[in-house]
């Protein structure tokens, strides 16, 4: 692996660094730590992993006090388009343009340029969302009718008026949300280009940690101490039960400033100064608009197909929630692997090609793809074997019932297909930024979405006539829209490479197809090890205790790794080798 921009020690102060917009620390530099894309990727992969399992939760709560039915499903309409604006400015876009500006700005002119540009960028960025945010919140009813639209029952019926109404409200409280994690995206992107990794990549953790806390404060406060549980999905929960949903939503805004106000400290150590400027005429302000624009579309294509998913499973009661936590859970190696690495390789990527080395640019977007594959694969392979017992241990208790496992469990399995193509794009896709090329992944994302909306609507009806039930009156409709996104997912990835390959001539791709064999060959046979031994434990235990279900889970994963291990150094992965290597050598060190 290469290594990404030298930096200062961590725990420097700044008056120990100097002023970074001085002439002297502009004409010399000073001393910097190398860190491999690898190790980089560790400390983002070990911050994530705290957020995910936060995130986890977080939607555990969920489970337990709303269930999955209206409250949730509620709750997923008022957040969904703060959520896609979220997730396009969190770990698309402006990350992936800025960083290549910022970037381009530090070694082509200096550093006090380069804070100025950050400083104009902020203040922009602040305009525009804001703007965005009052025409949100004036726009919710109509955003929420556009989003609940009906297609399983009359062409004209939408939400209910109770549920509309409710989700109207929530949207609204929860619009301001994206202007303050946009804040936390542009933070975030300044402090990876200084080589800050582990700040960043914990503030959202801090986002957990504050919805979590708050959200139950306001949710108790406003309920008046407690709400009735409510089973039925189809019944109006009670007024109680509405303001607690209410205070989740509350305690999800708040959640959001925690995720910006958490990295500010760092960003004031690494140099960066508030400047009260405007300017959206300035060449570099204009540099990252102009990259941001393709770029939106370009990151956009997992998140528009949410959108679309959400507006076609919205006739089925339930459908929506069962979705979101099983998209969750599809997201925890997502975020681990996919954007850790992403993360970190980003910057070297940038600085690899304002130096006209491509050579090392393809080694590294190389060794990146094998090492998203090589945790991406046997994650999704764990996920759809052991879905029951993951789902069952995590939220299986208070409103959510085990017809929700079920249901979850099948859509946890659909979104497991795409689980490798959803993370490997969290590195392809900003690879094109990095070359200055942000069309590419807008034409190939507007072609997936193309392809999306008809293969969603499809699935859905198609799944809608399987396993239909008193208990399941829409069958696996759900399921058929997860399965939809996973295989779009697969060909918005194959696409990105293709192109890849052509533009950088090459992307080592025979190395990179036998390490993608020989990680499939070793979860295969992890997948069968995994599910004959949790085959055995239900067979031994008639009971469902919290003990039996930990037992059920872990048992299997534990069997399941140490087989993948061996399997992986039999097939002699590299990229195993010098993950197990590098850990040996920290405990030897230690």
């Amino acid at each position: 692996m290469t290594e990404i921009e030298k930096v200062p020690p961590e725990g420097e102060t700044p008056e120990q660094l100097g002023d970074p917009a001085s002439p002297e620390n502009i004409e010399q530099p000073v001393a910097e730590k190398p860190k491999s894309v690898a190790r980089s990727a560790g400390i983002v992969s070990i911050a994530v992993m705290f957020s995910r399992v936060l995130g986890l939760v977080r939607e555990t709560i969920f489970a337990n006090f709303f269930g999955a039915g209206f409250l949730y499903d509620v709750f997923l309409v008022g957040f969904r388009i703060p959520n896609l604006l979220r997730d396009l400015f969190a770990e698309g876009a402006l990350s992936a343009a800025f960083v290549k500006v910022f970037t381009d700005y530090q070694i082509k002119k200096n550093e006090a340029e380069a804070w100025r540009l950050a400083s104009l960028v902020f203040n922009g960025l602040a305009v525009v969302l804001s703007v965005i945010t009052l025409l949100g919140i004036l726009l919710s009813p109509l955003l929420v009718k556009a989003l609940t639209y009906n297609y399983l029952g009359d062409p004209n019926h939408f939400y209910p008026e109770e549920k509309a109404a409710l989700a109207t409200l929530l949207m609204q409280i929860m619009f301001p949300f994206i202007l303050l994690v946009a804040l936390a995206a542009l933070a975030m992107g300044v402090l990876n280009t200084k080589g800050r990794f582990g700040i960043p990549a914990s503030a959202s953790t801090a986002f957990n940690i504050a919805s979590i806390t708050f959200g139950l404060i306001f949710a108790y406060w406003l309920s008046g101490g407690a709400w009735e549980p409510s089973y039925d999905k189809f019944a109006v929960p009670s007024d109680a039960a509405q303001w607690a949903i209410i205070g989740m939503s509350i305690g999800t805004l708040i959640g959001g400033a925690a995720q910006f106000l958490i990295q500010v400290p760092s960003l004031l150590k690494v140099g960066f100064r508030f400047t009260p400027r405007i300017s959206f005429r300035d060449p570099g302000v204009r540099r990252v608009a102009l990259l941001m624009a393709p770029a939106i579309i370009g990151t956009s294509a997992v998140q528009i197909k949410v959108l679309v998913d959400t507006i076609v499973a919205s006739g089925i009661e339930g459908g929506l929630s069962w979705l979101s936590y099983s998209f969750r859970l599809m997201q925890f190696p997502i975020g681990v692997f996919g954007v850790a690495v992403g993360t970190a390789a980003i910057p070297t990527l940038s600085r690899l090609v304002s130096e006209n080395n491509i050579d090392k640019f393809r080694s590294t977007l190389s060794g990146a793809l094998r090492l998203v594959f090589l945790l991406a694969i046997p994650s999704a392979c764990g996920l759809v074997v052991l879905a029951d017992p993951i789902i069952s241990l995590i939220y299986e208790r208070g409103r959510f019932t085990a017809l929700d496992t079920d249901m979850t469990g099948w859509a946890l399995a659909a979104y497991s297909v795409g689980l490798a193509g959803y993370a490997a794009i969290k590195v392809l896709s900003p690879s094109f930024y990095a070359l200055d090329d942000a069309k590419t992944p807008m034409y190939v994302s507007l072609a997936s979405i193309a392809v999306h909306i008809p293969a969603s609507f499809g699935f859905m009806m198609l799944f809608s006539t399987i396993g239909v039930s008193p208990e399941r009156p829409n069958g696996f409709g759900h399921v058929g829209v997860a399965l939809a996104t996973s295989i779009v997912a697969l060909f918005n990835f194959l696409a990105l490479a293709y192109l890849m390959r052509k533009r950088i001539n090459g992307m080592n791709g025979r190395d990179v197809l036998t390490a993608v064999a020989k990680i499939v060959a070793a979860s295969a046979v992890m997948s069968a090890v995994c599910y004959f031994s949790y085959l055995y434990l239900t067979s031994q235990f008639a009971s469902k205790t919290l003990m039996i279900r930990l037992l059920e889970a872990f048992v299997p994963i534990g069997l399941g790794g140490i087989t993948f291990i061996v399997m992986a150094k039999l097939f002699k992965i590299t990229e195993v080798t010098q993950i197990t290597s590098a850990v040996k050598k920290k405990l030897l060190r230690s």
